[in-house]
């Protein structure tokens, strides 16, 4: 089984294991099962036009847990915009991709909210609902197939790279960032400060754009408990922005390898490792330090200029 497979299953679990690492212990508690709900209305979602995912055979629902509500089966890509006041927006726009193992989203954690905070700095954010992996519709073969994939009964797949294996996902980010160039003038956005934060799976989302999609050069991108290994970083590599939690189960004892493939070729990286957090705490507050990774961010775009209109 690939590296990259193995991430993929980690991050798959963190879904339905690391998110509750991730919110209050009340909140896991209460909150913990997963409730099918009706797709919630999204009247500024803007269909990217990447088409429908090859051979999706299921169509989009949404279902509740943790507090938070979640995407699955997603076979059309979207993008939707949360726009600050234009008397502090500072022209710099973020694509958010949440995460949840490429099978799920973590819509309003990893998503709205995030978005929402953005927009308060006076950042442009745009939350992109990139395709998934197909899993059973109804909830209980959702369950079951999770549990044979962590069980390894399922078939290993064929051996491929990022630029491969989260191709349709590529494409989704690359017509993210396409779109909100080409609106730029309407939503008050410079073309050449747009950047991206993803969360878990959105983090190697964000990170396989960065690396994989050379068209698209983000201005900066920031990878939130996202998986630390080395990676072939180029020499003109956008500043990045790394947190992870040190009690993260699935990437808290993998070493610091991006951060060195930042160092190696020269390029801005700020790296917080919090002593505590889980995976997947996202937006939730908790009374770790990790819930203060928000405010460290916006202290790095507030750093690089990326807060105030440009001069």
């Amino acid at each position: 089984m690939t590296t990259i497979r193995k991430l993929a299953q980690g991050l798959a679990l963190a879904f339905s294991l690391g998110c509750a690492l991730g919110a209050s212990s009340s909140a896991f508690a209460q909150n913990d099962k997963m409730t099918p709900i009706a797709i919630p209305a999204q009247p500024d979602a803007i269909v990217l036009g990447t088409g429908p995912l090859p051979g999706a055979t299921v169509q989009e629902s949404w279902h509740s847990q943790y507090g938070s509500v979640f995407a699955r089966n997603v076979t059309v890509a979207t993008l939707t915009p949360f726009l600050p006041d234009p008397a502090k927006a500072s022209g710099a726009a973020v694509i958010v991709a949440p995460g949840g193992g490429f099978r799920t989203l973590s819509m309003n954690n990893e998503g709205w909210d995030v978005a929402k905070a953005l927009a308060d700095k006076g950042v442009a954010a745009f939350v992109l609902k990139y395709r998934l992996v197909q899993t059973p519709a109804d909830m209980a073969g959702f369950e079951r197939s999770m549990a044979q994939m962590f069980s390894g009964a399922a078939k290993p797949p064929v051996q491929r790279d990022p630029a491969v294996e989260y191709a349709p996902q590529i494409a989704d980010a690359r017509a993210a960032f396409a779109l909100v160039r080409t609106r730029a003038k309407t939503w008050h956005v410079d073309p050449d400060r747009v950047g991206m934060v993803g969360f878990s799976a959105g983090a190697m989302l964000t990170l396989a754009t960065a690396l994989h999609a050379p068209d698209v050069k983000p201005a900066f991108i920031a990878t939130i408990y996202g998986p630390l290994a080395p990676v072939t970083a180029p020499n003109d590599a956008p500043p990045l922005f790394v947190a992870l939690a040190a009690d993260d189960p699935l990437f808290g004892n993998g070493g610091f390898g991006l951060i060195d493939s930042w160092r190696g070729v020269k390029r801005p990286v700020e790296f917080h490792l919090y002593e505590q957090g889980g995976h997947g705490f996202g937006m939730y507050q908790k009374s770790t330090t990790s819930t203060g990774w928000f405010d460290d961010y916006a202290r790095w775009l507030a750093m690089h200029g990326y807060l105030r209109p440009k001069r």
